[in-house]
């Protein structure tokens, strides 16, 4: 058989690929309709594409460092997201089509003001320690990621409660500052794992009600759970006995991993070397659109990009189109400098695209009285590219006569001592469910995650008002005046949105897209099989 040929068969059975798009490539490679389809009967169609338990799936991927920790409130990368996702669940889940999915909470009601919102648990879910799940546990979980002490990535999100309270055993009532209409979508928040009293004794310790439990954590190494035979929903999720995390941050590493067998699915791969990966036997690309973006975070408040018109300066002077083209190589769309792409409901599409423009860039550049280098700190693993971005911000920068000066990091520790604390450096988002999770997230004043350090009273008024109205048009003029104002006062340098590319072994069954991030949106080893 044709070795592609063979691939494609493996992936049409384990449901990667439809019938329909199986016959039209295997015509591409010239291979007749009827041996073709002979190959997918009706039955082994239908049998190969159900879930199939056993064995050991493993995953290598960037984004893990030596200072990763357990504590959902910590977690910044994707190596902890995906892992986490594993072993914890929040109340709620928001799908790939961007509906809310009850995960722990059985349902969700509100009153008509949205300002009080009542979360029915289901019943009967343990913990990995044995221990059930009540509403306790949900309090004190929510409570302590509303503690301002807790630096928790949620706690943007958990300032906008007033009272948390346990109204029954299986009942938790959370009333709202204001009203909001997008609560339980913001509950989803991977912070907010569900976790034994909390986890206000040990919030490290990772037990959780996930289909996978704990067995070995080391971080920036690997980390390995097993299959939690106490779990209530095993149907959905929790296929493989085991599974596995390899940190791999070098990506040539990653692909000769997945090449070579020692992994099965491996995140960020470069778009550069995508059509070389193409033609490997027994390797499918996956590549999903969605709300990623790759960013360059520039500090309102630490000189000089106190200056609106050196932010400005920047802005016009980075070249997107060539960007998307270089560095994404297709794989994505350009930005303009909010964080909302139309992927998101209510996306104002009437704002104008800002262009690469050296001479309105120079302007601004003199009207600040800068003269200085700017230092722009850069690694490989802030995004797929981020060195090579940098490097031509730096060369479309100089045709606007701004000395930028690139530094390039070493990974370990890049989300823990640059990203957020240094004042100009690149980084990514995966976007967020609602438009109000991803301002509430990273735009207004009181978010520990505000990496631009956008401090407006004006837009924390909007984003409040935007969250309780329930009036869709006039929702999506308050998120045009936000989106303005990000765009032209922030200090958000948004060149491209990024497209997720992924790649796993073609007997790696149970992939679909996910916009909602990478790796499924962190579920890919809870929801993915291997195929005997």
């Amino acid at each position: 058989m044709h070795p592609s040929l063979k691939t494609l068969t493996q992936q049409a059975t384990l449901g990667q690929l439809s019938r329909r798009d199986f016959l039209r490539r295997a015509a591409a490679l010239g291979i007749a309709a009827p041996f073709a389809g002979s190959l997918l009967t009706s039955q082994a169609f239908a049998s190969t594409a159900t879930p199939q338990r056993g064995g050991i799936l493993k995953a290598g991927m960037q984004g893990g460092e030596s200072t990763d920790s357990l504590d959902p409130a910590s977690w910044t990368s994707q190596v902890q997201h995906s892992f986490g996702q594993s072993w914890g669940e929040a109340l709620t889940n928001v799908s790939p089509e961007g509906e809310l999915v009850p995960r722990l909470a059985e349902s969700v009601d509100s009153t008509a003001d949205a300002k009080t919102w009542i979360f029915k648990l289901r019943r009967g879910v343990q913990f990995h320690n044995g221990q059930e799940m009540t509403a306790a546990d949900v309090v004190a979980t929510l409570e302590r990621h509303s503690d301002e002490d807790s630096q928790s990535g949620a706690l943007g999100i958990m300032r906008g409660i007033e009272s948390i309270q346990a109204t029954d055993t299986y009942e938790v009532t959370i009333v709202t500052l204001e009203p909001n209409a997008d609560l339980p979508f913001l509950l989803s928040d991977y912070h907010l794992m569900i976790q034994p009293n909390g986890g206000k004794d040990n919030p490290a310790a990772g037990i959780g009600t996930g289909p996978y439990k704990v067995v070995e954590f080391q971080p920036g190494v690997r980390q390995i759970a097993e299959r939690f035979e106490g779990y209530w929903n095993p149907d959905e999720y929790g296929f493989a006995d085991q599974i596995e995390i390899i940190v791999i941050n070098d990506p040539t590493a990653r692909i000769s991993a997945l090449q070579s067998g020692q992994v099965h699915l491996i995140n960020r791969v470069e778009p550069r070397v995508v059509d070389m990966v193409q033609r490997l036997p027994n390797i499918v690309i996956n590549n999903t659109s969605g709300r990623a973006q790759y960013v360059f975070p520039m500090h309102c408040d630490t000189a000089p990009f106190d200056n609106n018109d050196l932010r400005l300066a920047l802005k016009y002077a980075i070249n997107r189109e060539d960007m998307v083209e270089r560095i994404l190589r297709g794989y994505g769309s350009v930005g303009n400098d909010f964080p909302i792409n139309k992927a998101y409901p209510l996306f104002p599409d009437d704002i104008p695209q800002r262009e690469f423009d050296p001479e309105r860039a120079n302007y601004h550049y003199k009207k600040s009285g800068h003269n200085s280098p700017i230092v722009l700190r850069t690694s490989d693993v802030a995004f797929p590219g981020a060195v090579d971005a940098a490097q031509l911000f730096q060369q479309s920068c100089a045709q606007a006569g701004i000395n930028m000066e690139v530094r390039r990091e070493p990974g370990d520790g890049y989300w823990s001592e640059v990203w957020n604390k240094q004042p100009f450096c690149a980084s990514y988002w995966s976007g967020r469910p609602t438009q109000d999770q991803m301002y509430s997230t990273a735009y207004i004043s009181s978010a520990d995650w505000n990496d631009t350090r956008f401090f407006r009273d004006d837009f924390d008024t909007l984003a409040r008002e935007a969250r309780g109205e329930l009036d869709q048009a006039r929702r999506a003029e308050l998120y045009r005046d936000m989106a303005m104002l990000v765009r032209d006062e922030g200090g958000l340098i948004l060149p491209m949105f990024n497209d997720y590319i992924e790649a796993t072994l073609s007997n790696v069954g149970g992939w679909s897209a996910n916009p909602m991030g990478e790796m499924m949106a962190g579920f890919a080893l809870s929801k993915c099989w291997l195929a005997s």
